[in-house]
């Protein structure tokens, strides 16, 4: 009897469809065809309408909030499982809850290690996420995780600038790193911005290390919230003699007042990829598709090809 190759298949969970969409495009298939049935309370439930018995599944959904993202990956992966798919894979270009990587104080819980576990029991036999909040949450997994960075997107984005006297800065000490990485690649100076919170999302006050005067400066971080980091680092380094500050964060959750603060900011632009919908337009902000990067990953993946070449740092 002839061997039965294994088909791919790519499906989506509804908030990141779009992105989806231009994966597949890439990727030469077209998106699987899922339905929800949803119950006046709010219960949902996905429901696969083609067959995925023996093929690999890739499930792409982003967890961020509110919970019914991650709960909408968690029962896709379930439905695969249960339809004898035989490899499932979560596609998972904003891993949410991340910043719960370890107990900052007693009786809280690591919430990261929790969705990461959740994952794997639901179904998924590999995870492909990209940047991180923190590079150790790979270790939460069991299975394979593939760890994309959107540094392969941003440093030709930012290399064709051609910006005379540039600078990357961190925008606080936990990014030092990737401002690091940023920086030996792009033979620039580096800075770092230290701060300190009086609670989440609330800055008390933020000193800067190393000068920028005379420099046009890029702030790196993995993700912008509400901004406020940001947006302060800018303008502070404006007022310390800075000719121009950008920023490029991969993940644009910017809640709250998020737009308003980085237009009244003396940012000059902001640059995010399209991990997480964007909910508004505005001047300042551009977006950098991810969808190619996902595509070729997962074709390299199913094919048992490297990925290395996919890493820039």
């Amino acid at each position: 009897m002839a061997k039965t190759r294994i088909k791919s298949k790519i499906f989506a969970c509804t908030q990141s469809a779009v992105l989806a969409g231009s994966i597949a495009k890439y990727y030469g298939v077209d998106v699987g065809n899922v339905i929800f049935s949803r119950y006046s309370d709010g219960e949902f439930q996905p429901s696969f309408e083609e067959s995925v018995r023996g093929n690999r599944i890739f499930i792409i959904g982003s967890t961020h909030p509110t919970s019914e993202n991650l709960m909408e990956m968690l029962l896709m992966l379930d439905a695969a499982k249960r339809a004898s798919a035989r490899h499932i894979t979560a596609v998972v270009p904003y891993f949410g809850w991340a910043r719960q990587d370890r107990k900052d104080k007693p009786r809280v819980p690591i919430g990261a290690k929790l969705i990461a576990k959740l994952l794997e029991a639901a179904g998924a036999t590999r995870i492909i996420t990209m940047d991180l909040h923190a590079d150790q949450i790979q270790g939460f997994f069991e299975k394979p995780v593939d760890h994309l960075f959107a540094s392969s997107l941003f440093i030709p984005y930012i290399s064709a600038l051609n910006l005379e006297n540039l600078t990357i800065a961190s925008p606080d000490m936990g990014g030092s790193k990737r401002a690091y990485a940023y920086s030996k690649f792009l033979e620039s100076d580096v800075v770092v911005c230290y701060k300190q919170r009086k609670k989440a999302n609330i800055i008390e006050s933020m000193e800067l290390i190393g000068s920028v005067d005379g420099k046009d400066v890029v702030l790196v971080d993995d993700l912008v919230d509400t901004a406020g980091t940001l947006t302060k680092a800018a303008d502070l380094m404006i007022s310390r003699g800075a000719r121009s500050v950008r920023a490029v964060c991969t993940h644009p959750i910017l809640s709250g007042d998020a737009y308003e603060k980085v237009e009244k900011s003396k940012l000059l632009e902001l640059i995010v990829t399209d991990s997480i919908p964007v909910k508004k337009k505005s001047k300042k902000i551009k977006v950098l598709s991810c969808a190619q990067l996902f595509a070729e990953v997962m074709y390299n993946v199913h094919h048992n090809k490297s990925i290395s070449s996919k890493f820039i740092m």
